[in-house]
């Protein structure tokens, strides 16, 4: 059951997601904001296919140990994809609200994103093992934690500056997605169960997303008129 479930979740999620941003790529227009959005949300779904599909292949057929490989590469493009996720995420916040210069945040947002991507890229990582070091998958969320961190502080103080209704919970749904990763990531590998906790912090990749897409579709309501 659990298999069947989790599988059809995915593929909801990926479907979906990836219809998204492809409807915001190609109607977009000029608006860079929505471009952004529509990259973002098609970099999300393609990475975490990556892992996703692997691990239901998995769950239907021999099991997740059996599949380590398939797996442990599909967990490695994902982080990758979504370090790309936030950087993007950056970007917008900068289109959004109209920020121009702060050279110091950016460096840090993508030296951040290098030094985590490098983190992954290390064998110790020991990504094709099925019981991979915990250190390693501490170490280089590190990095990103911190990127996590910087995004959520900028997106709530300029939502709350501009009274930006629309995004005043974008700040919440990164906070969710990261507090339900940890988890995961410190104890996946003892407690089995807490794997779980993926399912809700995907749906705050989704609600960040559909943030975008509701805005999009105001706007084209807006240019119908």
């Amino acid at each position: 059951m659990q298999a069947i479930m989790e599988t059809l979740f995915d593929a909801v999620y990926l479907v979906g997601v990836i219809t998204i941003g492809m409807i915001m790529i190609l109607k977009g227009g000029n608006n860079k904001q929505f471009k952004l959005f529509g990259i973002m949300a098609v970099v999300l779904g393609a990475g975490d296919s990556f892992h996703l599909i692997p691990r239901s292949y998995a769950l239907l057929t021999t099991g997740l140990e059996a599949n380590a490989v398939a797996l442990g590469i599909g967990k490695f493009i994902t982080s990758i994809t979504m370090t790309i996720f936030y950087v993007i995420l950056y970007h917008i916040w900068r289109q959004r609200y109209r920020i121009r210069g702060n050279k110091g945040l950016t460096f840090s947002i993508y030296a951040l994103s290098i030094i985590r991507i490098g983190l992954c890229v290390f064998p110790q990582n020991d990504w094709l093992n099925y019981n991979a070091p915990v250190s390693w998958g501490i170490y280089r969320n590190i990095p990103f934690a911190i990127m996590g961190a910087i995004i959520i502080s900028i997106f709530y103080s300029e939502a709350k500056k501009c009274d930006d209704n629309n995004f005043k919970f974008m700040w919440l749904a990164i906070v969710l997605s990261f507090v339900l990763y940890i988890p995961v990531v410190l104890w996946a590998n003892t407690i089995p169960w807490i794997g779980i906790l993926m399912i809700p912090k995907t749906l705050a990749y989704v609600w960040v997303v559909l943030m975008g897409y509701k805005e999009f579709r105001f706007n084209e309501k807006k240019k119908a008129l």
